[in-house]
């Protein structure tokens, strides 16, 4: 990959982060036992779904919807749509979903919670 391209990658991910932003997303940042970010984990709660996506490098990022009332969004058991790979591809994946599920699903009932290290943890109401 030349330079120019490489440039237009990150331009691309930049742009797409940023559109995220823009709808609401909140991004955390793992972190290791050294301080070492491990991941860019973004999330948004709206509409009786929760989106999210982990970008672990430009060419491993995992996208998913998965219903509110989804116990672990790390580790879902299910899932309304989901994609992996690069993450211009997956950005515009994810930036391309309707506002609206497709299918009424019920609103989603809990909170962020901060953790340790910066990380934060869904607390689901029941």
């Amino acid at each position: 990959m030349s330079s120019a391209e490489v440039a237009e990658v990150g331009c691309g991910i930049e742009r797409g982060l940023k559109e995220l932003i823009a709808r609401g997303y909140q991004f955390v940042h793992p972190t290791d036992e050294c301080g070492e970010v491990q991941a860019v984990v973004g999330v948004r709660v709206h509409d009786g779904v929760v989106d999210v996506v982990r970008l672990n490098a430009e060419d491993d990022v995992e996208a998913t919807r998965l219903p509110s009332d989804e116990q672990n969004i790390f580790a879902p058991e299910t899932w309304l749509w989901r994609s992996r790979g690069a993450a211009p591809t997956v950005l515009a994946e994810l930036l391309a979903l309707p506002e609206k599920p497709a299918a009424a699903v019920a609103p989603a009932q809990g909170c962020w919670v901060p953790g340790r290290g910066g990380r934060s943890k869904w607390l689901a109401a029941r």
